[in-house]
This record gives C-alpha cells, structure tokens and sequence, in this order.
C-alpha cells in the first residue's frame, strides 16, 4: 500500500516543524511542505497533498483563497486548518468551503491524534518521539528565532481577536504581526501600519514574569470613535466618557487575551501592571517618549487588527527590551521540547 502524501502548509517554518513534531510515527506517510496557498496547490496537483494541514493568514495567497480553489476544482484533498485565527466566522468559512475539521494552535501530539481517529485517518498508536528527534525546533540562525517570535505572536493575536469578534459581533481581520528589533530612537520604525493620525489614543500595560518583561500598548485612531461607539452600545454615554470607556474595554480585552496565550506558549504567569493612559487626542510619538527612554534596544511587534465593513482599525503594540528575547526564545524551544 502506498503512503499518504502529507502537506504542511504555512508561512512560519517554526508552525511547520511544530506540526511535523505533533504527527505519530507509526502514520505511513510521506510530508511534503508549503509556505503559502500557491506552492500548495501546485503541490496538491503534482499528487503531494492526499491530506494537507492549512494555516489561514499567510503572504501570496492564504487559506480562504486556496481552499476556494481547491473546492471550485475539486482537487483530491482532505483539509484540516490549523490556525490561530479561531473566530467562529473563520471556522464557519472554512468548514462551509469543504474543510474536514479545524484545531487552534499551537498544535500537539494529543490534539492532533484526537482528530485523526475520530475521521478514521490514522488509529494507531499516538507516540511521536521520532518525529519530534527529526525536527528539532532549537537554532542559531537569527531568521528562524524572528519566526519562532512571529509565530507565538500570531497564536496570541488570534486568541485577543477571538475575544473581541465575541465582543463585538463583527469579524476581525488578522494581518501577519510585524517583527523588528530596533534602537530605542527608531520607534516609530516598528508602526509602520500605524495610520499616522495626528490625534490617536493610546493605553499601556506593563507586564513581567521569569526576567521576561515588557509593554503592551493599544492604540486607536480618534476618528475611528464613533464606529467603536456604536458597536458597543455606548451612544447612550455623552463623547467623552463613551471615548474613554471604548479605549479602556477593547485595551483590556485585546492585551488580556493576548498576554494569556503569550503565558501559555511560554509556560510562566504575566504579573500585569494596571493599565495606564498614555494619552488622549495626541500625536503618537509624544506618547512613545517614556519607553524610548527607558530601555535601549526593543523587539517591537506590531499587529494591525481591523473590521474592515466598519472601517475600523486599531493596532497592538508588543515591546520588549533585548535582555527578553532570548529569555523567550528559550522558554518557546524548551517548552516544545
């Protein structure tokens, strides 16, 4: 009997090599790997993905558009998501479009065999240990250790964005979080998506665990108020107030979520400082002068969320100082390993 050809398909090589690490050894397969929908589909026709794993935010085309085309060609694919955008519309799409089944990430050994034998794939025997010696997770290369920092990030973001569709009844669209690690000058480097408004608003939280520290920051666009306004009901309240109790609900629902799935990844607990206003109807650089001054160099993430049919769009902002990153990195590997 000839083996099942098995896709990976994402854009992080640190998401790929988790998933590989989570199939059982005794599956007779083959793997094959993608970085995005394209080389999947050219995959899938070569006879390379009896059953493909898919993630959904990718660069060149994501996953919405590559099981589209997958459906509307009627390619020989079972496909399973395995994505951090875990809203219920995404699954919805996904399912409704012809997917077997979805599971959050980030992946494991346990989830992954769950699924497998509830749909009859694979029934054996779930041990991993193989695979998991084959592709090993820990490197020196500075490419993958950004992958490894984008792909936690993008765990979490899906969680903060689960949340707020929950909150808000409206779909949020997830970008690919942005990752630089820059002098504590260059700041305004790290928001490039960043509409550069000259009135924003902005909350901080502070947040610190196992010589892991950093800042979280939400940042709002003042002329995307009265959307955010009526979305949550708050018409009743005068402008103000109804600013205020906006910036600081989204604030603590976005950072929450997202400082809990960042916990989880890393096995530590975040001791959270309490919010603080950075500012209100400022230009955004004056409200970034105290963690410019406070540390020299930053890993700066940055993810663009927004509801697109409300025109919508706000921005989280993940600081770290230097001394975290390896810190992180290490607790990332070590966990997985």
């Amino acid at each position: 009997m000839s083996k099942t050809n098995v896709l990976i398909c994402d854009d992080s090589g640190f998401a790929r090599k988790q998933m590989a690490r989570s199939i059982p050894d005794g599956w007779d397969i083959e793997i094959h790997y993608a970085e995005h929908g394209q080389q999947a589909l050219e995959q899938i026709r070569a006879g390379k993905g009896d059953v493909m794993f898919l993630d959904l935010n990718m660069p060149v085309m994501d996953g919405y558009e590559t099981m589209d085309i997958i459906r509307r060609e009627d390619l020989p694919c079972l496909v399973i998501v395995v994505s951090g955008d875990v809203q219920e519309e995404a699954r919805t799409r996904m399912l409704a479009m012809g997917a077997l089944d979805f599971i959050r990430k980030p992946i494991d050994n346990e989830k992954l065999i769950t699924l497998l034998k509830q749909y009859g794939i694979y029934t054996g025997d779930g041990n991993a240990e193989k695979r998991k010696k084959v592709n090993v997770l820990s490197t020196n290369s500075e490419n993958d250790k950004f992958d490894a920092y984008r792909e936690m990030v993008n765990v979490a973001m899906g969680r903060a964005g689960e949340n707020l569709a929950r909150l808000l009844g409206e779909f949020i669209d997830l970008p690919i979080p942005n990752v630089n690690v820059i002098e504590n000058n260059e700041l305004h480097m790290a928001i490039a998506e960043v509409n550069r408004n000259n009135s924003v608003s902005a909350v901080s939280k502070g947040f610190v665990s196992a010589g892991i520290n950093g800042e979280a920051l939400v940042i709002f666009n003042d002329t995307d108020f009265d959307n955010i306004i009526q979305l949550l009901n708050y018409d009743q309240l005068s402008t103000a107030p109804a600013q205020l109790e906006a910036l600081m609900d989204i604030s603590n629902i976005l950072i929450g979520a997202c400082l809990n799935a960042l916990s989880d990844q890393l096995n530590v607990t975040f001791s959270h400082s309490s919010p603080i206003i950075l500012g209100r109807n400022r230009d955004l650089d004056s409200m970034l002068t105290t963690t410019k001054q406070r540390w020299q160099r930053i890993m700066a993430i940055e993810i663009g969320y927004a509801i697109k049919n409300k025109n919508i769009h706000f921005d989280l902002l993940l600081l770290f100082p230097d001394t975290s990153m390896e810190r992180i990195y290490s607790r990332l590997v070590d966990f997985e390993e």
